[in-house]
């Protein structure tokens, strides 16, 4: 073990930890109570829909640290070992996720609001200006893929993948810590090998059933792994975040070196391309091609009944291409910009927070005016939304710091241990 290990703290202290623990409970209870304060303002569906909103950006955050996980075992990374500590605290939340999932799955069974997110759920849904869902021939064609016993059934499913994949992976690299034994390291191989597929299938139904099916005519074969690439960008950028967070407090002094950050800003660069390329063949795909069962999810995206643009046009063309793509990509060519820890800290946060818009685009124009325009994003409604995102967050951060001063820093006898703290050895000035 070189000095670097040595010198490196082995277990966070657990009071400081307890107390922020319980600031980020208590935000999160805060968000969920304005979230709730929301129906005495809005409607039942603005509020289900903010919310819908709010569990899904925090469960692609976690859904992404998983795969991350995954992914660093598969390739038998080094360079990520000393972060992939943070990666297993975060994917704690998935529990806590699955349970405030679950009014929305209640509500589905409920008779007053079946359809309160997703119309498909009652088939005496009066679809605009095209009769009911349960006459359309389109929901006919589906419904064998589209009902609530599926949608119930599947969504138990992907959670409780997601939940054992983690506790697997948690279990095999914390036992590591104590006896050092080295099977533990290809279990997690193993474990990785049958959770990356089975993480992949689960995230591409669980966008297609929560988000894609909000719009059931549409037809898009990009969608999950558009899903996929958000999971993955939220996921280094929150890493950027706890990195600096935890750099800063001295915890990580001797752990981390400029390659590090380096590194995460290089799969930060990586993954912004491959989101451009994803959404932008999806888009171009259905342009091209010109099918109206298509083209009217953009459509309602862009315009109203009347021809007039809406507050939606500019969403996509100013906050999705502009600052998920053209800022990020730009920015993070700079070999600097990855590794001084400011610059890469304002990505970060850039970044999360045009996920946000992009997941709001794909959710929330699904609610109608009685036109059949979508609702603009911009008023009091967003609110609503912000706040569905706090308080999911801030049970998720609650998760993640009862869990982070359990173990070790870093995964002290991980084989690979020594090599991650020597990365590369080189020190920007």
């Amino acid at each position: 073990m070189s000095s670097h290990a040595a010198s490196a703290p082995a277990v966070l202290t657990a009071d400081s930890h307890a107390t922020a623990a319980n600031k980020a409970l208590l935000v999160g209870v805060a968000g969920i109570v304005v979230t709730l304060i929301g129906l005495f303002f809005s409607s039942g569906h603005v509020i289900a829909f903010s919310w819908l909103v709010g569990v899904s950006y925090w469960t692609a955050l976690a859904i992404g640290m998983l795969l991350m996980v995954m992914i660093h075992h598969i390739f038998d990374a080094s360079w990520s070992v000393v972060v992939r500590r943070q990666w297993e605290h975060g994917i704690s939340a998935f529990i806590p996720l699955a349970v405030l999932f679950a009014p929305l799955v209640v509500l589905a069974w409920l008779p007053s609001t079946r359809d309160i997110v997703w119309p498909w759920m009652n088939p005496a849904h009066e679809l605009h200006g095209h009769g009911t869902v349960g006459s359309d021939v389109l929901y006919i064609k589906k419904s064998g893929f589209l009902n609530r016993n599926m949608f119930t059934g599947m969504t138990l499913a992907f959670f409780a993948v997601w939940i054992w994949l983690s506790a697997r992976l948690r279990k095999a690299s914390f036992t590591q810590d104590t006896d050092g034994d080295i099977r533990w390291t290809r279990m997690n191989r193993v474990t990785s090998a049958l959770g990356i597929p089975l993480t992949a299938l689960a995230l591409t139904f669980a966008a297609i059933y929560w988000i894609k099916s909000l719009e059931y005519h549409w037809f898009s074969t990009m969608y999950g792994v558009w899903f996929f690439a958000n999971c993955i960008r939220g996921a280094l950028c929150s890493t950027v975040l706890i990195m600096v967070w935890l750099y800063r407090r001295g915890d990580y002094n001797g752990v981390l070196n400029t390659n590090h950050f380096h590194s995460i800003g290089q799969l930060m660069l990586a993954f912004t391309i491959f989101w451009a390329y994803v959404t932008f063949s999806q888009y171009f795909l259905i342009w091209n091609a010109n099918v109206p069962e298509e083209t009217f999810w953009y459509n309602i995206r862009e315009i109203n009944a009347d021809g007039s643009p809406n507050q939606w046009k500019y969403v996509g063309i100013i906050i999705i291409l502009f600052g998920h793509f053209v800022v990020p990509f730009l920015y993070l060519l700079s070999y600097r910009n990855k590794i001084v820890q400011p610059r890469i800290r304002f990505i970060a946060c850039w970044v999360l927070c045009v996920i946000f818009f992009d997941l709001c685009y794909n959710i929330l124009p699904a609610l109608k005016d009685d036109l059949g325009n979508a609702e603009p994003l911009f008023g009091i409604n967003l609110l609503w939304t912000i706040s569905a995102v706090v308080g999911v967050g801030g049970i998720c951060v609650w998760s993640y710091l009862r869990s982070l001063p359990k173990e070790k820093l870093i995964p002290i006898r991980d084989p690979r241990i020594e090599e991650s703290l020597t990365h590369h050895e080189q020190h920007a000035h």
